[in-house]
């Protein structure tokens, strides 16, 4: 998920990394955009949590990292597996980072169901960002990077960024989530920026 500053250009310690630190050494990769099919289908399952999901992991946040973002999801850097990684604060500026392999997500419902309504964006449609209403609050549950159960939850920013990435798991984008002229307003902002973003960008 984009964010309309760079909260991760110097990532110092997050106040929460229940489930150790982020992957590092990983390599800067192209960013996949909107329109390419992995971007729009359901995610293959991760099975297997050996080496080469470590070193996908770690490209992912590396690439994560290099596009000043606060989540970012394994088919956004052209991999079909329902695998995202985050570093995103909360409502209260708290950062929390993780890794979710096959992520199910858990929202309000009822009385404690409230929508939040904010601004929106996309690494993978650079550049351009819309209100979207989502959720306050939301848990993810799923796996880790050696399997082990996990979950995570929040409110602010962070509940938006575990919507945002688990939507990608499934093939969809945040603009399947917004109105027609909302939609037509993110293009005509994402074109207008286009050449800020060249197609090898962030690597």
């Amino acid at each position: 998920m984009a964010y309309d500053r760079a909260v991760s250009e110097h990532p110092e310690a997050p106040e929460h990394a229940p489930y150790g630190p982020l992957p590092t050494g990983g390599t800067v990769r192209p960013m996949t955009r909107w329109g390419t099919p992995v971007m729009h289908r359901p995610q293959e399952r991760v099975t297997a949590y050996d080496d080469a999901l470590r070193t996908l992991v770690a490209d992912m946040v590396a690439t994560m990292y290099a596009a000043d973002g606060v989540g970012l999801a394994a088919c956004q850097i052209g991999v079909d597996q329902a695998v995202f990684v985050f570093d995103c604060p909360d409502a209260t500026g708290d950062r929390t980072v993780g890794v979710v392999c096959n992520p199910e997500l858990v929202l309000p419902e009822g009385k404690d169901r409230q929508l939040d309504v904010a601004e929106e964006g996309c690494l993978s449609f650079p550049g351009a960002f819309v209100d979207c209403a989502r959720p306050d609050h939301a848990t993810v549950t799923g796996t880790g990077l050696d399997g082990e159960p996990v979950t995570f939850e929040g409110d602010g920013l962070l509940a938006r960024c575990l919507q945002h990435e688990t939507d990608h798991t499934v093939g969809t984008v945040f603009g399947d989530r917004v109105p027609t002229k909302a939609r037509k307003k993110l293009q005509k902002v994402h074109d207008k920026l286009a050449d800020e973003y060249p197609p090898n960008w962030p690597a």
